[in-house]
C-alpha cells in the first residue's frame, strides 16, 4: 500500500463529475489497483475514490497546471468504464509504501450461528426445564434457528438474530403457520431472541403473541462475572 499526504485538488470525470479544491490529503494506492482519497474527517469513508479494476499513471502536469502550481498528476482510468480520476499534486508531504502482505480477514464475534450454539448449549435461559429438540430445523419454508420444549413439553420455536427487526418478527410468524399445522408438533408458540430488540419488533411480536427475550452474549458465553456487578 502507498500512502501519500499531499496538497492537491482532485476531478472525478464519468456517470458523474465532482472537484475538489485544493486542500491537505491523505492519498491511498492499494495493491489492488483501488486509489482513495480522504480529508481529516468523515470517519472511514474516502471524498473520493476509484475502484477496481482501474490503472493509474503518474503524468507530468501541462503548462497551465504548472503554471498553476501543479507538481504532478496521477491519472486513473477504470478499466471498464469512461470514469477518470485526476488528482493534481502541488506538493507532497510524505510518501511511504508498505507491503501489508496476505490480510486473513475479519473474524466475527457474536454473529448469528455463535448465538444460536451458545443458546442451543444453555436452552434454559430461556425458562426453567427447557429442552432442545434441535438447532436448524428445517421445513418447507426454511430452517428454523432453534425448536425446543419448555417446561410443560409443550414445543417452541425459537427465531434468533443479534439485532431484532419486525423482519425477524414476520419471518417467526410464518413458520409457526406452517408449524402449527403438523399434528405431532402443536401447538407451537414462539420465541423472538435476540441481543437487542427493535421497539416496534417487540411491540408487533407481543401482539401476535410471541415472547420477546433479550440474550446477554457475555453472559451466554460464560464471561459474566456477576461478584463485580453492582446490580
Amino acid at each position: 500500500m502507498r500512502v501519500v499526504i499531499a496538497r492537491c485538488s482532485v476531478d472525478y470525470v464519468g456517470r458523474l463529475t465532482a472537484h475538489l479544491p485544493l486542500a491537505t490529503r491523505l492519498l491511498m494506492v492499494k495493491a489492488d489497483g483501488s486509489v482513495l482519497i480522504h480529508s481529516d474527517g468523515g470517519s472511514y469513508k474516502p471524498l473520493n475514490w476509484m475502484s477496481p479494476p482501474c490503472a493509474m499513471a503518474e503524468i507530468e502536469p501541462t503548462e497551465d497546471e504548472a503554471a498553476e502550481g501543479v507538481a504532478a498528476v496521477w491519472s486513473v482510468q477504470h478499466a471498464k468504464s469512461e470514469d477518470r480520476l485526476h488528482v493534481r499534486i502541488h506538493e507532497i508531504l510524505h510518501d511511504t509504501s508498505h507491503d501489508l502482505g496476505v490480510d486473513p480477514g475479519l473474524i466475527k464475534d457474536g454473529v448469528e450461528a455463535q448465538l444460536q450454539a451458545l443458546l442451543a448449549a444453555n436452552i434454559t435461559t430461556l425458562g426453567d426445564g427447557y429442552s432442545l429438540i434441535r438447532r436448524e430445523y428445517m421445513t418447507a419454508i426454511g430452517p428454523v434457528d432453534i425448536m425446543c420444549r419448555d417446561a410443560d413439553g409443550a414445543t417452541v420455536a425459537v427465531e434468533l438474530k443479534r439485532r431484532g427487526d419486525i423482519d425477524g418478527v414476520e419471518q417467526l410468524t410464518r413458520y409457526l403457520e406452517l408449524l402449527n399445522r403438523d399434528p405431532h408438533l402443536a401447538p407451537v408458540s414462539g420465541v423472538f431472541a435476540a441481543q437487542l430488540i427493535k421497539p416496534q419488533a417487540r411491540v408487533l411480536a407481543e401482539d401476535r403473541g410471541i415472547r420477546c427475550v433479550t440474550l446477554d452474549y457475555e453472559a451466554l458465553k460464560g464471561m459474566d462475572d456477576a461478584e463485580s456487578r453492582l446490580f
